[in-house]
């Protein structure tokens, strides 16, 4: 969580980038804080006015235990320059007129600052804890954003809804309903993937890619990078930027004792996220397929801390930048300038207040 203590970090102008469309200023990259910055919406208020004080150029709220949405109006409220993103929200916990009109109200409060962020979750997920249905996740979230951008083109053309397709279907929209065109534009769309059949959705549809932690550089651009330009060449969007995201796994400490704690909790978020099927592709690239299979196994029987035994440093190496705020900084740039245009850091592990305006500054000399 970020928090007020230690910071005397005031970025200068000249630092700051265009926190509405990513890097500006000659940046290598825009940097967001991320989605575990902190636990309530109450905190995340306060957290966001901390990260934009420290320098940081968005703000980051994922769909854990509260409502993104929440967070992000009261993130808005106390914010006047960091981009607000939603990374993710659950598109499929919700329909597309729901996430129309909550995602064009926090364009309004933020004026113009949100992007709307969205994933699929995973089957059990949407059937069992959100009771919604289920079906080929990669054409229903190409239909759902669809529709999202047809009820914002009623809203602002006045034109007829109607929009019938798969899965969705609009087609009522009285004017006592409509909120007119929102005067900051519409929200910028980015989509969560790892597999390539909704990366390539992410291409076709959206504005932004949201890569996940449980990536490598080489998945990157060997896997990733095609599979958004096969999408946006399906879509006849042949040469439209794309903006990529990555929440990057770090270990960062500056003493031997925080940088153990550190490697020891990413060693446990890769074991987590290397036992779950639909990572899969990732370990395989690398040949590590049947490390896969035996987190799986332990994951079943709930052998967690022998799961995480399993993450050698050579896998740590591959999926996490590990060491002090310099150190984390140049690995950073080598792996991923060029390839991503903004940054956040997965940390899930207590990290010093202070290290983060080092961190930043070091990112983007």
């Amino acid at each position: 969580m970020l928090t007020d203590e230690n910071n005397d970090h005031t970025p200068n102008d000249d630092d700051a980038s265009d926190g509405a469309n990513g890097v500006g200023g000659g940046r290598r990259f825009a940097v967001d804080a991320g989605g575990d910055i902190a636990s309530t919406p109450l905190q995340l208020e306060e957290a966001a006015r901390v990260a934009e004080r420290e320098g940081f150029d968005g703000v980051l709220v994922t769909e854990t235990r509260h409502d993104p949405f929440v967070a992000l109006t009261l993130a808005a409220r106390a914010t006047e320059r960091v981009r607000l993103s939603s990374a993710i929200a659950v598109a499929f916990a919700r329909n597309p007129m729901n996430t129309a009109m909550l995602a064009n109200d926090l364009q309004l409060v933020s004026d113009g600052r949100f992007v709307l962020g969205l994933g699929s979750q995973v089957k059990p997920h949407i059937e069992r804890r959100f009771s919604m249905p289920w079906s080929h996740p990669a054409k229903r979230m190409r239909e759902y954003v669809e529709a999202i951008r047809a009820i914002w083109a009623s809203w602002e053309t006045g034109e007829r809804l109607r929009f019938e397709g798969e899965f969705y279907s609009h087609t009522l929209m009285s004017p006592v309903f409509s909120p007119g065109p929102n005067p900051h534009g519409n929200p910028r769309i980015a989509l969560a993937a790892v597999g390539t059949l909704m990366t390539e959705t992410a291409g076709a549809v959206a504005d932004g890619f949201l890569s996940h932690s449980f990536t490598t550089a080489r998945y990157l651009r060997e896997v990733s990078l095609p599979a958004l330009e096969r999408g946006r060449a399906s879509a006849g969007r042949v040469g439209e930027p794309v903006e990529v995201s990555l929440p990057a796994l770090v270990a960062v400490g500056r003493s031997d004792a925080e940088l153990d704690t550190a490697i020891t909790a990413i060693k446990k978020q890769i074991a987590f996220y290397g036992s779950t099927p639909a990572y899969k592709g990732v370990l395989e690239l690398h040949g590590w397929g049947e490390l896969h299979e035996r987190m799986h196994a332990g994951s079943v029987k709930g052998e967690w801390d022998a799961m995480t035994s399993l993450v050698t440093d050579e896998v740590l190496a591959e999926f996490a930048v590990v060491g002090s705020p310099s150190e984390v900084a140049a690995q950073l740039r080598d792996r991923f300038e060029g390839v991503v245009q903004r940054l956040s850091f997965s940390t899930p592990y207590p990290v010093q207040a202070d290290v983060w305006p080092e961190l930043l500054g070091a990112l983007n000399k």
